[in-house]
């Protein structure tokens, strides 16, 4: 290669590219600091961290495999072993990344949102696996599904929480829940119900949002936005089926029957016009 052609300003970083660099650099070792305590051994301290280097890495498949090679390691056992079998605290940690993640996109009018999402899946031994209703293709499909929590600001948006759907068919299977190593406090829990579940454990520990929002899956559930009203006094903006029962002005409608009212020109505007 010609070493007159290399322009030193694509090899090496200098100015405020090196300074972003440090910047982000600092900034995962400060949050790497937060999670430290929740890792009984050193071993899977590092594992973690390495780990998280690899998801914010361009890797395009986040897989054991992929993860391992991008982080440096011969296998990914060291993966596979702190997701499966290593001691640490995940709730833990997951209470830990919802603190951070508010703290750091915090505003006034911020929202909690609730969405789930399908995993799918080739076997049936994957906890939660079975031929359900898959959001990505809109058909039924072999998979997991997970119901998350989101925080959204202006700033940007990030996930801090996140349960996994239990099916009636497993929730009610002995065999399976032991074969899988399904703790037995677990129990069957509706969609809207595992979201209920994030949001009560947001407000205990203080986390209030100026919205709720959710699709249909939730707004055609009754009890869900029941609860956000008398239980949370949380106000919210759900998705509903056209054939929704809506009470406006103690007169029951359908949600097809309700009408916006018009949008009104600003005042200036329609004096301009008079």
């Amino acid at each position: 290669m010609d070493r007159l052609s290399i322009d030193p300003s694509q090899v090496f970083l200098t100015g405020q590219a090196l300074e972003t660099v440090y910047e982000w650099s600092n900034t995962l070792k400060s949050f790497q600091q937060r999670l430290s305590p929740y890792f009984a051994r050193t071993e899977a301290r590092q594992a973690a961290f390495n780990y998280i280097q690899a998801l914010l890495s361009p890797v395009e498949r986040k897989n054991g495999w992929q993860i391992a090679e991008q982080v440096g390691n011969e296998n990914p056992y060291r993966v596979q072993h702190l997701l499966g079998r290593a001691q640490w605290d995940a709730e833990k940690v997951c209470q830990e990344v919802r603190q951070y993640g508010v703290e750091g996109l915090s505003e006034s009018d911020d929202i909690f949102a609730v969405d789930e999402t399908g995993f799918l899946k080739q076997g049936h031994q994957s906890v939660g696996v079975q031929v359900q209703y898959y959001g990505t293709t809109g058909h039924l499909e072999n998979c997991q599904v997970g119901v998350f929590l989101a925080y959204i600001t202006g700033k940007s948006h990030t996930l801090i929480d996140r349960r996994l759907y239990l099916p009636k068919s497993w929730a009610d299977d002995a065999d399976k829940r032991s074969k899988a190593g399904v703790p037995k406090t677990v129990k069957f829990a509706t969609k809207a119900q595992l979201a209920q579940q994030m949001l009560q454990a947001a407000w205990d520990a203080g986390l209030r949002s100026a919205w709720v929002v959710a699709d249909e899956v939730y707004g055609n559930d009754a009890g869900f936005w029941w609860w956000l009203e008398k239980t949370g006094q949380q106000p919210y903006v759900l998705t509903v089926n056209k054939k929704q029962p809506v009470v406006i002005g103690w007169q029951p409608n359908r949600a097809e029957a309700v009408k916006c009212p018009p949008k009104t020109r600003p005042l200036q505007e329609r004096q301009e016009t008079v």
